[in-house]
């Protein structure tokens, strides 16, 4: 297979890269206005803020600059308005890119969520998000040009954006050694997660030139656990978090400038996971068997157990599924009717994903002849390359390039669009001596079978270890294990 031998460290990393800018936004001034006069009393001096702010970041990699962020923050009626711009020049699977980012939102005079806009572009992918909060629902309009797509989403908990959890905080009353939790809404994902902020105490920082005072505050999200420092007039002096990224106030000046297009690390290699021993043919292993150590967590929302993976104690062993028994007929689809609902990043009731789907598989097809049909069809069409976007199959099939996730929201599309449920799964894989993050599928043909159309297998091969399955609000919990996985392969 040419395109994998030469290509192969494009099959993954792409979900190491949505995480990576899910991380980002709770980063990029995670702090709005704080007090009013009157709640001031015993309030450190560094959570007063003025209303109307402007503030300049630089945004660094393991010491070397990638972007800029620049934020306004004002007053508008009784709540407060937001502006965040975002540009950063990053390296991922060898390849460098820029990517833009912004932001719009609108905030109740407890900082919680009453609209936003949010917008991304890159070289070839665009992505947007509007959001309106009514009570307890989220009205999202999501997508690309004229296939923005209308989603109703029930909020369980009362929704923030990043911007002015802190304002909460201090509104009630935490001091030092004190936490609370917000859950923040991402456009990204589409989902409300829990953030556990808390304020530590003082340090001294040094900031352009000048040391100072500085309040220190971490941010606990999905395990990851996240540093800012906010100085004595209120402003985000500094924060950090993990795949080494760092961001810093500065001048507009300093923020525009020096942006090296190849000064950045790639962000894949350094969340990948050494492997003790070489594997020389995974594509030919029928078992894989693991020893697998997740530091620093419950494992509670992962899926390490179920399927093709059998999981005792630390070790995890991963079954290549066979074909030959699969049925004839099309499956019983009780229990599995939502996973051909579409989405609003899996398209598969729009008439183009519908249209191409009936050009590949034919209607008298037996289930795993239109899946092999479908898997193949992506592998050779879609070209591969890393992309910096929100996975979307719809603009996959437009543009014909993406890396694990395109792929792998293209192929959940078709093949629902074909009649058989898919859904994506998201984990590591083996390739030349490391375990990469990436995205593949599993399809159910009467029972649930590994599809990689990055790779062209049906079933995947067995060091395709699966972490997580289901939407892109699931891949999230990926983030709770990036850079805590040790294995040791016992078996292979």
């Amino acid at each position: 297979m040419i395109i994998f031998r030469i290509k192969w460290h494009w099959i993954a990393g792409g979900v190491c890269m949505a995480l990576f800018f899910l991380l980002l936004a709770f980063r990029l001034d995670l702090f709005g206005e704080r007090l009013s006069a009157s709640q001031e009393r015993d309030t450190p001096s560094y959570v007063r803020i003025l209303s109307n702010r402007e503030t300049w970041m630089t945004i660094s990699q393991e010491g070397k600059k990638i972007g800029y962020a620049h934020r306004r923050f004002f007053r508008a009626g009784r709540g407060y308005r937001f502006v965040e711009s975002v540009f950063m020049r990053i390296n991922t699977m060898g390849v460098v890119q820029g990517i833009s980012l912004k932001t719009e939102g609108e905030l109740l005079p407890d900082m919680s969520l009453s609209s936003f806009d949010f917008h991304l572009h890159s070289s070839l992918f665009s992505f947007t998000a509007r959001g309106v909060v009514k009570g307890k629902r989220l009205t999202l309009h999501s997508g690309t040009g004229d296939s923005m797509k209308r989603t109703e989403i029930p909020l369980k908990e009362t929704p923030y954006l990043t911007n002015g959890i802190l304002e909460s905080v201090f509104r009630a009353g935490l001091k030092p050694g004190q936490s609370r939790t917000f859950h923040i809404f991402d456009p990204a994902t589409m989902g409300q997660r829990p953030v556990k902020v808390s304020l530590l105490g003082d340090e001294m920082v040094t900031i352009m030139g000048r040391r100072q005072k500085a309040g220190k505050v971490a941010v606990d999200f999905m395990g990851a656990r996240q540093f800012a420092w906010i100085g004595e007039d209120g402003s985000i002096l500094r924060e950090e978090g993990i795949l080494g990224i760092t961001l810093e106030q500065v001048t507009e000046k300093q923020a525009l400038k020096g942006l090296a297009a190849s000064s950045s690390a790639d962000l894949t290699e350094i969340a990948s996971i050494a492997a003790d021993k070489a594997i020389a043919a995974p594509e030919k292993l029928t078992e894989l068997e693991v020893e697998l150590i997740i530091t620093g967590m419950e494992n509670t929302n992962l899926l390490l157990d179920g399927d093709r993976q059998r999981l005792e104690g630390n070790v995890l062993t991963i079954h290549r599924e066979s074909m030959a028994t699969l049925p004839l007929q099309p499956p019983v689809l009780t229990g599995n009717k939502a996973f051909l609902e579409a989405t609003p990043f899996i398209q598969s009731d729009h008439p183009q994903i519908q249209a191409v789907a009936g050009r590949i598989v034919s209607p008298h097809d037996p289930p795993a002849v239109k899946a092999e049909k479908l898997v193949a069809w992506v592998h050779k069409n879609i070209e591969k390359r890393p992309v910096l976007s929100v996975p979307n199959a719809l603009e996959t099939l437009n543009n014909l390039v993406g890396d694990c996730n395109e792929h792998a929201v293209l192929l959940a599309a078709l093949a629902r669009a074909a009649g058989i449920p898919a859904q994506v799964e998201a984990g590591i894989v083996y390739q030349r001596g490391r375990f990469y993050y990436h995205a593949w599928n599993v399809l159910f043909l009467g029972r649930w079978v590994t599809a990689d159309a990055v790779m062209g297998q049906m079933p995947a091969d067995v060091t395709h270890i699966r972490f997580v399955r289901g939407t892109t609000e699931q891949q999230v919990d990926l983030i709770s294990v990036i850079g805590k996985v040790r294995l040791k392969i016992r078996k292979s």
